[in-house]
């Protein structure tokens, strides 16, 4: 047999709705009936399911919406293609050529966030033997020191929800999805799976970990990174680094000096002393656009009926999962991390900083569903620091939290109010029906005001109204709103070249993922890791073993 008939072609089928009542195999059937209508009748033919996503505008109709994989040792004509509106599954496998320029030294990979950990895990896997650092602790020490904080507000400022081995993503829902539309983010899907995530996230169209997965899918690659060659090394926290010239850099960090032959800087969008540092050093840092605003919670059982109608509860749906959005003023404000029977957490790095984040088990079996409800910050909000408006947005960021932590009588409880309350102007309404999930209860009704900037509270006031009118519920008076939602992503941009993506004018530092401002999410933070991985493999040849 010729190699040519030997290869696989793949197209996909999307639309093939189905009920939530019907199986699996239903979507596959007629999937085959399709392909025998457009005349295609191959024997080799063979269907996998692919993709599924729920169709809920019609709340008596829930429908699942299946993309097929169909494989076949023979191409389908363009005509079957357009007819069937099938599109060609190129294969994923991207050859990257290797440099041969020598590394005077291991690369170092500054993070364990989603970007450092796929960057060390890529260069590890081409015999590159990376050195990974963060200032945290492996995933056992990082879920000791959130729960300690979480029960007596005593916070190690190293150690937390943001930082530590996996990045703030250990501690979210573990979501993938991604709005970006690049080869690599099926890789990221696929390493997940064979770290052992749940085979489901590859089908699904808004794939999630949960936070008790995904902590050990990080602490499997991470073993795998010191098996191929490379050290992990925690509690090691980057304070300088000197390029020296030579094709090497010192690195200097808590635990002692580093020597390197490339920096990848994936330090995760917390990292305000680094970002400190590379202006210092006049690095080309610029500020960016932010969001900030609040934890909203309610029932996740109203949620799903909200959404599935009579169909609330069906097992094949699973929890209801929402997206809001509203740009008709000047500021847009949408939701965010939406985590379905899930619990608000306690995400302050700094001392007397107040910020919350969302979190939720694979199982999703809480009883709350929450999200972030953001409204858009401009870098015209900024107030410069120092004649620096990138020093100016983190000091806006810093600024809302320490007022948070005082508006919750500054002991890490956080300023909570009802929904209520918040529309009106009053203040006092204890929850009720919905209970705050932060940190088991440990909020203090506060006034929102002393918070926020005007434009925020108001921003979000319209918001709700708005978003009431397009999920039933969701403005109901006793909706648990819970401050300061502050570290959706970086404040800061690094910039960098692109074609070589290395630091504008430090051609052996490599700004990365979400922190370095090019990244936002577990799934593109990852995917840019993998592409600075390859930029660095393109110019340097690995190390000899």
């Amino acid at each position: 047999m010729s190699a040519q008939n030997k290869q696989i072609y793949r197209y996909l089928m999307s639309g093939i709705s189905i009920s939530p009542d019907e199986g699996e195999d239903v979507a596959l059937n007629r999937a085959a009936r399709q392909m025998k209508r457009l005349g295609v009748r191959s024997p080799s033919l063979h269907f996998r399911l692919y993709k599924r996503s729920v169709d809920a505008r019609k709340k008596q109709d829930i429908r699942l919406v299946w993309t097929v994989l169909i494989e076949c040792r023979e191409p389908l004509s363009q005509s079957a293609c357009q007819k069937g509106g099938l599109r060609r599954l190129e294969d994923l496998a991207v050859e990257v050529p290797v440099g041969e320029e020598p590394l005077m030294q291991p690369p170092m990979v500054v993070g364990m966030g989603p970007a450092g950990l796929f960057a060390a895990l890529t260069l590890a896997q081409n015999g590159y033997r990376p050195i990974l650092i963060d200032r945290g602790g492996d995933v056992t020490e990082r879920v000791e020191a959130v729960e300690k904080f979480r029960e007596t507000g005593c916070l190690d400022t190293d150690c937390n929800i943001q930082f530590g081995a996996g990045g703030a993503g250990t501690f979210s829902d573990g979501k993938l999805v991604t709005r970006i539309h690049d080869p690599r983010c099926r890789t990221v899907l696929n390493t997940f799976y064979r770290f052992g995530a749940p085979e489901e996230i590859l089908r699904l169209a808004k794939p999630h970990i949960g936070t008790d997965v995904l902590r050990g899918v990080v602490s499997s690659m991470l073993d795998e990174i010191c098996r191929l060659g490379g050290k992990v090394i925690y509690r090691c926290r980057l304070i300088d680094f000197e390029e020296r010239g030579d094709g090497t850099l010192t690195v200097h960090t808590t635990t002692g000096d580093f020597s390197c032959g490339a920096l990848i800087l994936a330090i995760g969008h917390s990292a305000r002393d680094t970002y400190k540092t590379l202006i210092s050093k006049q690095y080309a840092v610029e500020p960016k656009p932010i969001s900030m605003g609040v934890r909203a919670e309610h029932l996740q059982e109203d949620i799903d009926r909200a959404m599935y109608g009579d169909f609330a509860g069906h097992p094949a749906l699973g929890h209801g999962e929402y997206s809001l959005s509203d740009t008709r003023t000047e500021r847009g404000v949408y939701t965010f991390c939406m985590c379905p029977g899930g619990e608000v957490v306690a995400a302050a790095s700094e001392n007397e900083g107040l910020v919350v984040n969302g979190m939720s088990n694979h199982a999703r079996d809480g009883k709350n569903a929450n999200a972030a409800v953001l409204v858009s910050v401009g870098c015209d909000d900024y107030a410069p620091v120092d004649g620096n408006r990138a020093l100016g947005a983190i000091a806006f960021q810093r600024s809302v939290e320490k007022k948070a932590f005082l508006a919750g009588g500054g002991d890490y409880y956080a300023p909570m109010m009802t929904l209520g309350d918040f529309m009106t102007g009053k203040r006092g309404s204890e929850p009720s029906r919905v209970l705050p999930s932060y940190r088991d209860g440990r909020v203090r009704m506060a006034d929102f005001e002393t918070v926020f900037p005007s434009f925020v509270t108001e921003s979000l006031r319209y918001a709700f109204q708005s978003f009431g009118k397009s999920l039933a519920g969701y403005d109901s008076a006793d909706t648990v709103l819970t401050a300061a939602e502050t570290r959706t992503s970086a404040p800061v941009r690094i910039l960098r070249n692109n074609e070589t993506c290395t630091a504008l004018g430090h051609p052996l530092v490599y700004p990365c993922g979400e922190g370095a401002g090019y990244a936002g999410g577990i799934t593109s933070a990852a995917t840019d890791g993998i592409r600075i991985a390859e930029a660095l493999m393109k110019r340097f040849a690995p190390m000899e073993k």
